[in-house]
């Protein structure tokens, strides 16, 4: 890409007078970028998209597919069999009942009576699988795409490439983000610019009313001096950047400190749900004794994609039975079944759902036979995650695991192909989506990542 040759006043009316079908872009973006550097029009995505936003409800701790998502009747058959070349291990099947849901037919858990009312909307990924059955590195790969290296992670990737619709708020949101397995690097802009990565709401150990954004507030200057304050910092920056040239470091600070900025005022507004009525909060189970932490969750990214934010994570833990699967297991999906299933129909009744991506899913699954009579171990070689909207085919399986859930063997979508494809969704082709640095060309999906395209509506 070449340089900027133009001054900072410049570049700045030249991305005040940007706009496009998602909306004016924010000091972020590839397409903000090529404005800077003298082009006429900026050429935003790849190609036409299908999402404008993705919602990313993540499970943390490897829900069991063969619980929820995938019907296996072998393994109800074979239960109490040994598993093959697992030493003394027996199958376990499924202790929920599965039956079809929608005019799709699709067969979803008894733990989900919430959610498979939008069976017709759902496609279920049977095929799921990753590289290490281990929560720390399948988190950081699942949110990244490497666990050997830090990088960018997927939101900072989309911020990167199409900026965010409203200039007041971030691109990118992770809700309650997880302190462990990864840590911030899951949300992350690494080698990025700062302004790409993702704005954290509190984080997994604290209920979602207490969250707040750290240093959001100012406590000694009032609006006025502070305002003069930032401004004074800032042509100190740009007085910087003028005698460097093009220097993205410099660049990112200046975009961070006038968002931050901005948010202070735009946030809090956007956090406080005083002014939903009573009918939505009680459809997303706000204020239930099992439903409000989740639901709280899925109608801020709600209200976050309505907003403009284009990339948002809502978090919900701890998906890891080893030991009392059915108590356990049963609890987690009550805390989700109702808030996944409000989303997704306030979504669709705000006219949104067609051009909002959302997928379900944790970094693993669970195996089919475990050491304990009632829990499931570690399981990345087969799993489920599924989508709906933002052109997704819905009421369909989109790949499938063997007899008994153990190994993904049919349509097999590694994490690396799942992120080619949400970027294709996105009107981004992930092969063309590069970020230049240490002098090699970076990209989400490494040299790997095949769009799904069976699941395209």
């Amino acid at each position: 890409m070449k340089k900027s040759t133009l001054s900072t006043h410049s570049r700045r009316k030249a991305l005040q007078t940007i706009s496009t079908g998602f909306g004016y872009l924010a000091f972020s973006g590839i397409a903000a970028k090529q404005a800077l550097a003298g082009g006429a029009t900026p050429s935003g995505p790849h190609f036409p998209a299908r999402a404008k936003r993705v919602i990313f409800a993540c499970m943390r701790g490897g829900p069991s597919h063969v619980d929820t998502f995938d019907h296996k009747p072998n393994l109800l058959r074979d239960d109490g069999k040994r598993a093959s070349g697992f030493g003394n291990r027996k199958l376990m099947g499924s202790p929920f009942e599965f039956k079809p849901h929608g005019k799709s037919g699709l067969p979803i858990s008894e733990l989900f009576p919430h959610l498979s009312k939008h069976a017709d909307d759902l496609c279920l990924i049977n095929g799921m699988h990753a590289d290490a059955p281990v929560h720390p590195q399948c988190f950081v790969q699942l949110h990244t795409g490497s666990f050997q290296f830090v990088r960018p992670s997927v939101g900072a990737w989309v911020s990167y490439g199409l900026g965010t619709e409203n200039e007041n708020l971030p691109g990118f949101v992770s809700i309650k983000p997880p302190t462990r397995v990864g840590g911030a690097q899951n949300y992350g802009s690494a080698f990025m610019p700062a302004v790409h990565q993702g704005t954290a709401i509190g984080d997994l150990n604290q209920k979602i009313g207490d969250a707040t954004i750290g240093n959001l507030s100012n406590k000694t200057l009032e609006p006025g001096l502070q305002r003069k304050q930032i401004d004074f910092i800032q042509s100190m920056n740009q007085k910087l950047l003028s005698r460097r040239a093009s220097d993205e470091r410099i660049e990112g600070v200046i975009k961070s400190y006038e968002l931050a900025y901005k948010m202070q005022s735009s946030v809090p507004e956007l956090l406080d749900l005083s002014d939903e009525p009573k009918h939505i909060l009680d459809m997303y189970g706000v204020d239930g004794q099992a439903t409000n932490d989740f639901g709280r969750q899925c109608l801020l990214a709600r209200r976050m994609a309505e907003a403009g934010v284009r990339y948002i994570e809502a978090t919900h833990s701890n998906w890891d039975q080893h030991g009392a699967l059915k108590s356990k297991l049963k609890a987690n999906c009550g805390a989700t079944d109702q808030p996944l299933a409000a989303l997704l129909t306030d979504l669709k009744q705000r006219g949104m759902l067609q051009d909002t991506l959302v997928i379900w899913g944790g970094e693993f699954g669970r195996t089919p036979h475990a050491k304990k009579a009632d829990g499931r171990d570690h399981n990345s070689s087969g799993f489920s995650f599924w989508m709906a909207g933002g052109g997704i085919k819905g009421g369909m399986r989109y790949g499938a695991t063997d007899e008994h859930g153990i190994a993904a063997v049919e349509d097999k979508m590694h994490f690396h192909d799942l992120h080619a494809t949400i970027l294709h969704l996105l009107g981004l082709d992930h092969e063309r989506l590069t970020y230049n640095y240490a002098g090699r060309d970076f990209r989400l999906t490494d040299v790997f990542g095949n769009v799904a395209k069976k699941i395209l509506a």
